[in-house]
């Protein structure tokens, strides 16, 4: 069991790295069991989080100051130089003689005892390097922003050709930022005002949203989950862009409302606090685990109108056919929109990629079939590529000429002609898309 911070970070990058596991759900786990305290809990978190945001940059220094190329060293000697070099140069309240010798001390728990003097030597490198580091890639930009930032060369290529050099590195340099935490009031309990007094007679360090209006970034909140404006409902967390996906949707009081795909049930809360809780939402997942956490939710939340149905968004309910005036197809996808929050997705097989459209694709054809005449259907993604995206939404309107764009404004983002690609660096949302439809009555 991991003994503190530096054990539990090492921990989950090894978890990641043999399980292929989140990291988000190791540290959770891990962190638990070794019962860290707030304040080493967020250093474990920062660690971790770290290491995994600045991999290749980290692995190139070591490249530089190593006999051994990193991808060569054993798993548990690699995590142990790149926790090293992060605190190094990463974390100035970390004395460079506190984090060489931490980090020898870890690499000699671990059993690797052979490996400290290399340890020692590398990071001891680091420290004397730190004024002149190794010059990254100049050949070409695309292998700088690679290891600068950390992303995947191919990642970097296509983002590149989507919007070119200037923007790509703003994204790239926005994910590997620390993200405030977005909330959203329950107006169903509170106004914002309300909540902002609330909040800051917590201690919570508050900024109201520019242009998204009952939205707040939070930080200092330490576990949110243990805030009483949180507990009791007054408040969710969600980022601006899921929230702007429920606006597109038009949702209205005594609407009949189908989220197909609404795990964790987000944009189903914020479908009910549109419509003041009147109305019927059906909220679907293919998870009966999934279903809870919807349940959950909106009974925190003080939320009557959500009702939950085990369902696979692929498989058509004859009896929801024709009855639905808004269906929400908020579809699996590979998420490379919320990299900032979750940045290990970065370093996923990019190759099941492909075969997302396709599914996304049937979710959508079928999600169609319940929409009323008269009635509208919108399609979201968490990710910027465009073949998840448009590509997706303009081959389903050549197959179904009854559907047909439909313009919508959003706060902060403008009139749009039926749908938009929220882009980090331009509106400091997470990457998303959102297209509305309207079936012709």
């Amino acid at each position: 069991m991991p003994r503190d911070a530096r054990d539990a970070a090492l921990e989950a990058l090894l978890q990641m790295e043999r399980k292929g596991a989140w990291s988000d759900g190791s540290l959770k786990r891990i962190t638990a069991q070794a019962g860290l305290d707030g304040r080493d809990a967020a250093l474990c978190t920062r660690l971790t989080y770290g290491v995994v945001q600045n991999r290749t940059l980290l692995d190139y220094y070591i490249d530089s100051w190593c006999s051994q190329r990193a991808v060569r060293l054993e798993l548990v000697v690699a995590g142990v130089l790149r926790l090293g070099i992060y605190q190094i140069l990463f974390m100035d309240k970390v004395p460079d003689r506190a984090a060489v010798h931490e980090t020898v001390e870890l690499v000699k728990r671990r059993g690797k005892t052979r490996a400290a003097g290399m340890v020692n030597a590398v990071l001891r490198k680091c420290v004397a390097s730190k004024n002149a580091l190794p010059p990254l890639p100049q050949k070409d930009t695309a292998a700088r922003l690679t290891v600068q930032y950390s992303h995947p060369r191919w990642l970097v290529e296509r983002l590149t050709a989507l919007v070119g050099e200037q923007e790509t590195e703003a994204f790239l340099r926005l994910d590997n930022k620390p993200v405030p935490t977005a909330i959203q009031t329950n107006t169903l309990k509170t106004t914002p005002d309300a909540l902002a007094e609330e909040l800051r007679a917590a201690g919570i360090e508050l900024r109201v949203h520019p242009w998204l209006e009952g939205c707040f970034e939070v930080t200092g909140t330490g576990d949110l989950e243990r805030l009483p404006a949180f507990a009791e409902g007054r408040c969710t967390v969600q980022d601006a862009a899921a929230r702007l996906t429920a606006m597109v949707t038009g949702a209205r009081k005594g609407d009949r409302v189908l989220d197909v795909c609404a795990a964790p049930g987000g944009k189903s809360f914020a479908m009910a606090m549109q419509m003041e809780d009147q109305g019927e939402i059906r909220s679907c997942d293919i998870h009966p685990h999934k279903l809870k956490l919807i349940e959950s939710g909106a009974a925190r939340l003080g939320i009557t109108s959500v009702r939950t149905a085990l369902a696979d968004g692929r498989e058509r309910h004859a009896a929801w056919a024709g009855q639905a005036d808004v269906v929400l197809a908020d579809v699996p996808c590979s998420g490379l929109g919320i990299i900032r929050k979750k940045p290990d997705i970065r370093w996923k097989d990019p190759a099941p990629l492909a075969q997302l459209p396709p599914l996304q694709a049937a979710i959508l054809d079928n999600a169609a079939g319940y929409v009323r005449p008269g009635g509208v259907l919108v399609y979201s993604t968490c990710t910027v590529l465009p073949e998840e995206n448009g590509g997706v939404t303009e081959a389903f309107l050549r197959a179904h000429p009854e559907f047909t764009k439909e313009e919508f404004t959003l706060p902060g983002v403008g009139t749009w002609g039926g749908d938009v690609t929220l882009w980090p660096q331009r509106y400091g949302t997470d990457g998303f898309y959102i297209c509305r439809m309207r079936r012709r009555g």
